[in-house]
């Protein structure tokens, strides 16, 4: 994925020229990916990644994190196999049999291997471990997280700056960090629109101070994530965001049906990852750049480089961004985009600060 986004966003002009995409951590920077170091130490190096309960094909964090350890078994040579969990059951099971597989390196994904993972790093001090989108805290685990809300704060505001009704909707699959984190950013850049332009746009879905909203309850009923959104669409939203996972397929199947309706995608680049028929509805995506934090930080247990301190991705080091406007772009104004671009400047310089509780 990161090699053909990053090619996209480089022809969407001002915007995303201004969000690089090489992925570097917060901790020392690990050595480079592909290089003949890392390589030559490889050996029989072997890792394995365990998903959570919404499979691997889930079009989000899961299939990012897994093409990252596939980018990285081609670029090192190294032996690298999933474990796929398709519910709750297979959670700490799959990831006791990722330990007992004897490799050195265990990647999970997502908050529900929480636990697991942190049982197992206890009890298994010289394997090293990462999870995606959750804290864990202890000696041999690293933590992958992205500070989302930078890159959905800009979305927000390109929502706010398209939108036909004056109103814009978004909504989680749970009420959890990784997820409301996106929900923040998103109300924010609404707001900074709302003052920049004097314009009332509404944003439908979240309330950042009670941190309370729309929630399905699950990430992989796409049913939900259709009844969710129609609900939107029947108050006049026609752009939304759904941070739900699978479930965000039931927004763009309910968009579908209904004219002027568009979507932002989350996690990935939706144009490359949902089905054909709905690419033309999707305004933009909140890109992390998974796949790319999981090279560098293989590339670096290679080496012999492992750390606990956590990556941070964020629009300055590349580990968060807008995605290309795709089928859209003659809908965003030049103008938009040139604001858009310049907002992310001043989030890189700190001289913007997008907060949330959820912030890494």
């Amino acid at each position: 994925m990161a090699t053909s986004t990053t090619s996209r966003i480089l022809r969407t002009g001002a915007l995303l020229g201004a969000l690089a995409l090489l992925v570097t951590g917060c901790a020392d920077a690990p050595a480079p990916s592909g290089s003949d170091s890392a390589t030559s130490a490889a050996g029989d190096y072997c890792a394995r990644m365990v998903t959570n309960s919404g499979g691997l094909d889930d079009r989000s964090f899961n299939q990012s994190s897994w093409e990252g350890l596939e980018k990285a078994q081609s670029q090192f040579g190294i032996d690298a196999q999933v474990l796929v969990s398709t519910n709750e059951t297979d959670l700490a099971p799959n990831v006791s049999q990722a330990v007992d597989s004897g490799c050195g390196f265990v990647l999970t994904v997502g908050y529900e291997l929480a636990d697991a993972t942190l049982a197992e790093a206890g009890s298994n001090p010289d394997t090293h471990f990462a999870i995606v989108d959750e804290t864990v805290e202890a000696p041999n685990v690293k933590p992958i997280l992205f500070d989302t809300a930078q890159a959905s704060y800009l979305a927000g505001y390109l929502a706010a700056g398209v939108t036909k009704t004056g109103r814009v909707a978004t909504f989680g699959g749970g009420n959890q960090p990784p997820v409301t984190l996106f929900m923040d950013g998103f109300v924010d850049g609404v707001a900074k629109y709302n003052e920049v332009h004097g314009t009332q746009v509404q944003a439908l879905g979240w309330d950042k101070n009670a941190q309370d909203g729309v929630f399905t309850g699950d990430f992989e009923d796409i049913n939900k994530g259709k009844t969710v959104t129609q609900s939107f669409i029947d108050q006049g939203v026609d752009i939304i965001l759904p941070v739900a996972g699978q479930v965000g397929e039931g927004a763009a199947a309910a968009a579908l049906e209904n004219s002027g309706v568009s979507i932002i995608w989350v996690d990935n680049d939706g144009y490359d990852t949902l089905p054909a028929e709905y690419k033309p509805l999707l305004l933009t995506s909140v890109m992390k750049n998974t796949g790319d934090a999981v090279v560098e930080i293989v590339g670096a247990d290679i080496g012999g480089d492992f750390s606990p301190e956590p990556f941070v991705g964020t629009l300055g080091n590349g580990g968060v961004a807008l995605a290309p406007f795709h089928d859209q772009e003659s809908n965003v104004p030049t103008e938009l985009s040139s604001e858009i671009a310049d907002l992310s400047s001043q989030i890189t310089a700190g001289s913007i600060t997008v907060q949330s509780p959820s912030t890494p």
